[in-house]
């Protein structure tokens, strides 16, 4: 019963709209233009002109926007269009991929990320990353979380580490389910617990920002319910962007949306008008279920 329940307030609580079709006539809109409010005031995160290439091929294109504080972003658009792209060049995940190259401005709070003087390591405590498939390392469910706090000095004292795997774990929502087996794997976990642990551990470094990849791509309707709870309580400490293939599940956690096309940035809006009065007509064909 519980599970109908929660199945059905997934999909009751944001399909009114992604399926409201839109209204309005819009503007023309010219070659390469995002449309909407890419930025914003004082951005957590600016990005100008990004273009990422594999080798000789060109995967995202001019792409300028700002992340706010505190401000959930959601990331959408066909397969193949860009999206997780961008997003792994926001922490410089790409770096890890033979033959990536990034170019264009890309800043968090006014450094640049891309300064060949900066350590990435530091940098990706800053800003996390949530990634599709729950990925725990073959430790305890203590050990994972711990990670983190260890390689980065923040703890002295294994005291004050308790405090921080305990603190974690709260704010994942997942103590209550395993502070009693803190020495057991993080494998044997469930898939959604498995994710909610991959999310304590990385704000167990406190980091400004999290960027999320599908997070609930490989989950059930229950699990995805609870990530998305967590999303939402999450943004009131961390900046949070997420890439998604569910329209709905951004439409229930995002402020902002931003809709990606071929490599291209298309619209950038508040989330409420993008799934209702969207301004660009590639966005309003992929809401509409014409492409996708």
């Amino acid at each position: 019963m519980m599970e109908a329940t929660v199945e059905s307030t997934i999909e009751q609580s944001a399909d009114s709209l992604v399926s409201r079709p839109a209204t309005g006539e819009r503007a023309p809109v010219a070659e390469g233009e995002t449309v909407g409010s890419p930025f914003v005031d004082s951005p957590k995160m600016a990005m100008r002109n990004v273009d990422v290439f594999y080798n000789d091929k060109q995967a995202i294109f001019d792409v300028s926007m700002d992340i706010g504080s505190n401000e959930v972003v959601s990331m959408i658009g066909p397969s193949g269009c860009g999206k997780s792209t961008f997003l792994r060049a926001l922490n410089r995940m790409n770096d890890t991929i033979e033959g990536a190259r990034v170019e264009g401005s890309l800043r968090l709070e006014g450094q640049d990320i891309y300064d060949p003087k900066l350590d990435v390591v530091p940098l990706r405590a800053r800003v996390g990353m949530v990634f599709q498939k729950p990925n725990p390392f073959p430790k305890s469910i203590y050990d994972n979380v711990a990670y983190g706090p260890r390689i980065h000095g923040l703890v002295d004292r294994r005291a004050d580490l308790d405090d921080v795997v305990e603190d974690s774990l709260q704010r994942a929502g997942l103590w209550n389910e395993v502070k009693d087996r803190l020495n057991q794997p993080g494998t044997g976990l469930s898939g959604g617990q498995q994710q909610r642990l991959c999310i304590a551990r990385t704000i167990a470094v406190s980091p400004e920002v999290i960027l999320m990849d599908e997070p609930c791509s490989a989950l059930d309707p229950i699990a995805t319910a609870k990530i998305e709870e967590l999303i939402a309580e999450l943004s009131e400490n961390f900046t949070i962007a997420i890439v998604t293939h569910s329209m709905q599940q951004a439409a229930r956690v995002s402020s902002r949306t931003a809709y990606f096309h071929l490599g291209k940035l298309i619209e950038v809006n508040d989330t409420e008008r993008v799934f209702t009065n969207p301004e660009h007509e590639l966005t309003e064909a992929y809401i509409t279920g014409r492409f996708g």
